[in-house]
């Protein structure tokens, strides 16, 4: 399904770029993955947004025109791997996941990695659904919050 309202999806560059980048963040994270534990307090995660993701990775926003300007999305590409994308939990099942991923094959034509959670099944079946292939699980002794998460790749 789409949307009638326009997104456009565009580099973040500012400290508020970087706060609104967050909250999405945030607010997908907590509806999408109930029973994961975040090892990041609010504060450490806005910070990181600001002095880490915004002016040192590869970070885009998906900002819904008509509304103000509002950030809806959120997509860092760190090297070929797509680090994070995440959507407000109102914007999901409107194709702006696929036009993130489309536009992070575009930056990456010579393939992608990410990490995702193995409870994270929607995830599973929306990168599948764009070609990623699951090529290593793990029982989450690697990440921080020691959550069993899946690598997908994909190559062209």
């Amino acid at each position: 399904m789409t949307d009638d309202r326009a997104v456009m999806l565009r580099r973040a560059v500012s400290p508020d770029d970087a706060d609104a980048a967050a909250d999405v963040w945030l607010r997908s994270f907590t509806a999408a993955l109930p029973s994961v534990v975040r090892p990041q307090t609010d504060d450490e995660v806005y910070g990181y947004f600001r002095h880490v993701l915004v002016p040192l990775r590869e970070t885009w926003v998906a900002e819904a025109e008509d509304g103000g300007g509002v950030v809806v999305g959120m997509m860092v590409l760190e090297g070929e791997e797509l680090a994070q994308l995440y959507l407000a939990p109102e914007w999901r099942g409107r194709g702006l996941g696929d036009r993130f991923v489309a536009l992070a094959k575009e930056r990456r034509p010579e393939g992608l990695s990410l990490w995702t959670f193995q409870v994270n099944e929607p995830a599973h079946r929306f990168y599948e659904r764009h070609g990623f292939e699951a090529v290593e699980w793990t029982d989450g002794s690697g990440n921080e919050e020691r959550e069993p998460d899946v690598r997908y790749v994909w190559r062209p």
